[in-house]
């Protein structure tokens, strides 16, 4: 009997944990208007024919202001800039002098963007994914949002969230694309929604000289 009652009680614990999870995520999402953070991203592909993978180490900042704008950018190895100004997604290449420009919905539709920077609540997250919590790690809460849209170019993420001191930090992004190829994101010096961020900061020019490309 008491065994029966300690794994129901470890069986409980779990669950809470898992359900901890989503609550995270629901808080960040409905308090996080804003938000801007440093990331270092290491990126892996498959292994193919017998040659090992070699993960890709990159550093940037990352910014937005929901529902609509944000950018991500790379200072080492490459400069490079993604900026979604809301209507469009400039992506620059330095070493190339190259802009290309798409269309930002059609862009980003079940994309990683529209787990932290579009979504103000679990309910309009559900509409582009199904989400799951995970267990805890290290003080991390996991949730792992799937995309309902099954031919896309994602295949899972997994966001990770660190409650403290009332309010929920964005700590990691682990994304999986449909090639297999894996990107993991970890957030340093997070800023919640800061004052001093505005959207004017989300507006690109391309350079003087640079090729803009449209597909």
């Amino acid at each position: 009997m008491f065994k029966t009652k300690l794994l129901w009680g470890l069986w409980w614990l779990v669950l809470s944990a898992q359900a901890d999870s989503l609550d995270s995520l629901s808080q960040f999402l409905k308090e996080t208007r804003s938000l801007r953070a440093d990331f270092v991203q290491v990126v892996t592909t498959p292994a193919k024919e017998g040659r090992p993978a070699k993960p890709k180490t990159s550093v940037g900042s990352f910014a937005f202001v929901r529902p609509t704008v944000f950018r991500f950018d790379y200072s080492k190895p490459y400069v490079q800039n993604i900026v979604a100004d809301g209507h469009s997604l400039w992506l620059f290449d330095a070493d190339l002098n190259q802009v290309t420009v798409r269309n930002q919905a059609q862009a980003l539709s079940s994309s990683p963007a529209t787990l932290i920077a579009s979504a103000n609540d679990l309910a309009t997250l559900g509409k582009e994914f199904d989400l799951k919590a995970a267990p805890a790690e290290d003080g991390v809460d996991w949730v792992i949002a799937t995309p309902k849209q099954k031919d896309g170019s994602l295949q899972k993420v997994r966001i990770g969230l660190r409650p403290e001191a009332g309010r929920v930090v964005l700590t990691h992004l682990d994304i999986v694309d449909a090639f297999g190829t894996r990107s993991q994101m970890r957030f340093e010096r997070v800023e919640l929604n800061p004052s001093q961020l505005g959207l004017a900061q989300f507006t690109f020019v391309p350079p003087k000289g640079a090729d803009v490309v449209r597909p």
